[in-house]
């Protein structure tokens, strides 16, 4: 027999009140009444989802004519075979001569042209048609991709250019260290993740899917960019929380709040995006897309970036404020919704502040060296807010903000009114809780 003191009383599990601790053990069980109750209102969003789905599902990308700009280029893997050190002057014999001036950036570029080390590369197309054809890339002195002997390339192929001019390095080939570093990202985290990393991969997977199968095709046929972004980011959302943290009461009551927090993301930036008239054309890449498909509304387009961008923070949020609210009562079960809702509201503060820092910092680190540029014109900070390419990302910042402070309350508050509100007793959910417990304990005695 066990002595009574190695068989210690069963202690209540502790909050888990870190911001960012998702490793949770397994909620306790709810009742059957409070399942029916958020079954009510998720089962139907659920089907509008999948009905929004079939409905608005592409069947792939429309096909359109190669313009030969920018990403719109019919292109190839290349490697270079070898490379040669020539004088500029002989390779750049048709251009003007330089004035000698070097004062200015032109100036330089210039002389470098006619009085510097050029590199003639020989390139070998390795895919297509054109498997095997070589042709002669000159590197600049100054230009910002130097190639060397052996390295792969991305080379550009144009039908209409003369023959010797068909094809041009426009890229380097990265394909293997960006696959081995997400080879590396995965293994760190199914080894520390376990399951539950396997879980988040393939919820990964899901999402990438969703994006590239149904979001940007749906986009392209002309469907309304919020409407595909909203069923999209829903589809997301539903399969990437439960498939990583389960098909609990817990996880239905953050799926609720993040979809509270989606829709008003969705109403704050359309608003502002209107009244601010912001087009969403900013760049070459939009204005590509503009002329590619002229139907393709380009503020709906924006909109539809700030919602998806916004729910991978948000799910982070939602989980952490629901499972903090479900464990402070399973540690305090008499604990009521008011008392449970201070308590987790003082989690999540704690986690606004990281998680706001973070959203701001991570679009002030994508838009740097626009950043930099205005530093060197020595505009005042109402010249750089004022311009649309800084006023989009003002916009998306905060919109994604608001509704990222938004949902640590609706969550919280929805969390413990449905918490405090399971009907349980003595037979019920708390006592279904402890049973492993005391299961264990008298497989224990009796084996011991």
């Amino acid at each position: 027999m066990t002595s009574p003191q190695n068989d210690p009383a069963p202690q209540p599990p502790q909050g888990h009140t870190h911001a960012h601790s998702h490793s949770h053990g397994p909620a306790a069980p709810v009742s059957r009444h409070l399942r029916k109750v958020i079954a009510a209102v998720l089962i139907p969003f659920a089907t509008a989802v999948v009905v929004g789905l079939i409905a608005f599902w592409p069947g792939g990308v429309p096909d359109h004519e190669r313009t030969g700009v920018g990403f719109d280029r019919q292109t190839q893997d290349g490697k270079v075979v070898q490379v040669v050190k020539v004088d500029c002057a002989d390779v750049n014999a048709a251009q003007v001569p330089p004035t000698g001036d070097t004062s200015t950036p032109s100036g330089r570029e210039a002389v470098n042209e006619q009085e510097g080390e050029c590199a003639k590369a020989t390139v070998e197309v390795t895919s297509g048609d054109d498997k095997g054809r070589r042709f002669v890339e000159v590197v600049q002195p100054d230009a910002p991709r130097q190639l060397k002997e052996g390295q792969g390339v991305v080379v550009a192929y144009a039908p209409d250019a003369p023959r010797d001019l068909q094809y041009s390095v426009i890229d380097v080939n990265r394909k293997i260290p960006m696959a081995l570093l997400a080879g590396i990202f995965a293994l760190a985290v199914v080894l520390v993740g376990r399951m539950r990393g396997v879980m988040a991969l393939v919820a990964l997977a899901v999402s990438f899917a969703v994006l590239t199968l149904f979001i940007l095709p749906a986009i392209l046929q002309g469907s309304n960019p919020l409407v595909v972004a909203v069923i999209g980011a829903s589809a997301i959302m539903l399969a990437a929380l439960y498939m990583c943290h389960g098909v609990t009461a817990r996880t239905s009551v953050a799926v609720i709040g993040t979809l509270v927090s989606l829709l008003l993301i969705g109403l704050l930036g359309s608003l502002f995006i209107g009244w601010a008239g912001l087009s969403g054309n900013t760049d070459d890449n939009t204005g590509l897309i503009k002329g590619l498909y002229p139907d393709i509304d380009m503020s709906g387009l924006l909109l539809a970036g700030i919602i998806i961008g916004s729910l991978g923070v948000l799910d982070d949020v939602t989980v952490t404020q629901t499972s903090a609210v479900w464990e402070l009562h399973q540690a305090d079960p008499e604990m009521g919704w008011k008392g449970l809702y201070r308590a987790g509201i003082r989690i999540g503060r704690d986690h606004i502040a990281s998680v706001v820092n973070t959203l701001v910092l991570a679009y002030a680190g994508a838009a740097l060296p626009l950043l930099l540029l205005f530093s060197i014109a020595q505009s005042s900070v109402g010249t750089v807010a004022n311009s649309e390419l800084v006023a989009e990302e003002i916009v998306r910042t905060l919109v994604g903000s608001i509704g990222l402070v938004a949902s640590v309350p609706v969550t919280t508050v929805l969390a413990a009114l449905v918490v405090s509100a399971d009907r349980t007793g003595p037979g019920g959910a708390q006592a279904a809780a402890a049973a492993p417990a005391r299961t264990g304990r008298g497989r224990r005695r009796k084996t011991g």
